[in-house]
Order: structure tokens, then C-alpha cells, then sequence
């Protein structure tokens, strides 16, 4: 049985190191493996110890950290490995139902297993916002906090496995959705030769104003989601009006186009049941 303060990392992409990283500054042993040689290598300088096969860093430590690009490759990984009485974390990023069907996986094979999913700016385990969301049987998850709690902040979910993968997400959604819009702002403003330093000054200088219309839209959303024909059409409109600037600048205006036929499916539903029908809904009920 290996030592408390011992514990194996699967996985050495940038979520993967950065969890090495913080794992050996905090005193823990970590037994590290990788399919890619020069990585392992890399955080061999750093402390830990490389396994030569996967089965043989499972094999040295009770707990196996995996961070991989998705659930898929955790099959691979650890099936010529012996996961009786192991405890899995995967940090790796898919969906819940794929979340569940390894944590049946890793039962049928003897182990126990644990969702966790970092919501964290890039791979910086250290910033005040990380968090890492975690879901899985209870009494396992009390097994695992400490160490957990030493990579970033918790907030533990619930027994359904996939309810971290579930969050995370919905996290990325928002996150994606926003990134994207944010850049082609940017280039509206860079396009028309205007001071992108200026623009972002004024656009960071309210941030409880996107706070604001979260919790104003996620209340309305409750209760079947915000806006009459009225509300609709304006926002149509605008939309219209932000992709006559970006075209008028030779800005790509697609991602506004797509946000606008969402407006105007709304109205489409709406005239054909002859009562407003949110764009929420057009969302939540996917046609």
C-alpha cells in the first residue's frame, strides 16, 4: 500500500503538469507516466518519478490522477493495468454520460473511481478563481480531499459521477460563447483603427453588470426564459446592426449571424404558436 502522501499522475499535457507541479511543491511522491518520452523526462528533473508503463504507475500508488484529452483514452491507458482496490480521479474534460460510463468501467475492474473536472484560467492551478469540481460516492470523496484540496479549492457536488463533467461544460459553454465574442469586438474596434486599450478599459470597468444579467436571466430562464415578440425584435435587430459595423469594417460577422437566428427562430415559434416563445426555449428544447 503506498504512503499517504504518494500518489500517481497519468498524463502529462499542460493540466497534467501543472498538477506534478503542485503536488511536488507540496511534498507529495508522485509517480508520473506518459506516452510521450521528452515530457516525462521533463518532470522526472523536476521530482517525480517516471513509470516506465502505465500499469506500473498505477501499480505504485493507491491513487492514480489521470489527465487525459478525453474519457476515451483512459480505456487504453489502463487496461493492462491492475485497478483492484485503486481509487481513479479523472481530471480529463468530456461529457456526463461519459463520465458514468467509466466510472463503471473502473468498477468492473476492481477500482473505485472519482469525477473531477478544473475550472481554472489555462493551467494556472494557483489562481485565485480555480476551483476543481468533483463528484462520485461521498464517502470515497472524504478518502480524497486532502490531496484534492492541495491541487485547488473543491466544490464537491454530489454522488452522480457525472454531475462535475456536467458544470464543467456548461462552464465551457458560457466561457466559449464569450471568448469568441470578445475577440471579434476587439477586432470591430482594431478594424476601425480605434485604441483596443481604451475599448477593453471601458468593457472591464462594470464586470458586476455581466453578473448582473446572469442572475436576472438565469431567474427568467426558471420560469421559462426572458422576452416578449417586442424584446425579440430588438434584440434581432441589434444583432443586425452589429453585423452591418463588422461588415462595414471587414470584420467576420458569422458568430453574430448565429446568435441572430436564434432570435429569429424565436420569433418564427413564436408567430406560428401565437404566444412569445423565448429564445431560451429554443435552446432548451433544441428545435
Amino acid at each position: 500500500m503506498s504512503a499517504k502522501n504518494s500518489v500517481t499522475v497519468i498524463g502529462l499535457g499542460p493540466m497534467g503538469r501543472a498538477t506534478v507541479k503542485v503536488l511536488l511543491d507540496a511534498g507529495y511522491d508522485v509517480t508520473a507516466w506518459n506516452r510521450s518520452r521528452p515530457k516525462l523526462d521533463a518532470i522526472a528533473e523536476l521530482g517525480a518519478v517516471p513509470a516506465p508503463t502505465a500499469a506500473a504507475a498505477v501499480a505504485a500508488n493507491d491513487t492514480v490522477l489521470l489527465s487525459l484529452i478525453h474519457y476515451d483514452a483512459m480505456y487504453g491507458v489502463l487496461e493492462q493495468a491492475d485497478l483492484t482496490g485503486k481509487t481513479i480521479v479523472n481530471l480529463s474534460s468530456d461529457s456526463p454520460g461519459n463520465a458514468r460510463r467509466g466510472a463503471a468501467w473502473v468498477a468492473e475492474r476492481g477500482g473505485t473511481f472519482l469525477t473531477g473536472a478544473y475550472m481554472t484560467q489555462s493551467d494556472d492551478l494557483k489562481h485565485a478563481a480555480s476551483r476543481l469540481y468533483v463528484s462520485g460516492p461521498e464517502d470515497l470523496y472524504a478518502t480524497q480531499k486532502e490531496l484534492l484540496e492541495t491541487l485547488v479549492p473543491n466544490e464537491y457536488l454530489g454522488a452522480d459521477y457525472g454531475t462535475a463533467q456536467l458544470y464543467y461544460q456548461a462552464g465551457l459553454a458560457q466561457f466559449h460563447a464569450f471568448l469568441a465574442s470578445f475577440e471579434q469586438a476587439v477586432a470591430i474596434v482594431d478594424a476601425a483603427g480605434e485604441d483596443v486599450d481604451r475599448f477593453v478599459a471601458f468593457a472591464t470597468e462594470s464586470p458586476d453588470s455581466y453578473k448582473d444579467f446572469m442572475l436576472f436571466f438565469a431567474e427568467a430562464a426558471k420560469q421559462g426564459g426572458w422576452g416578449d415578440v417586442a424584446n425579440l425584435q430588438m434584440m434581432h435587430a441589434g444583432a443586425q446592426h452589429v453585423i452591418d459595423t463588422a461588415e462595414e469594417l471587414g470584420v467576420d460577422a458569422d458568430l453574430t449571424r448565429t446568435l441572430q437566428r436564434y432570435y429569429q427562430r424565436a420569433l418564427d415559434a413564436s408567430e406560428k404558436s401565437g404566444t412569445p416563445v423565448p429564445s431560451y426555449q429554443i435552446f432548451r428544447h433544441g428545435a
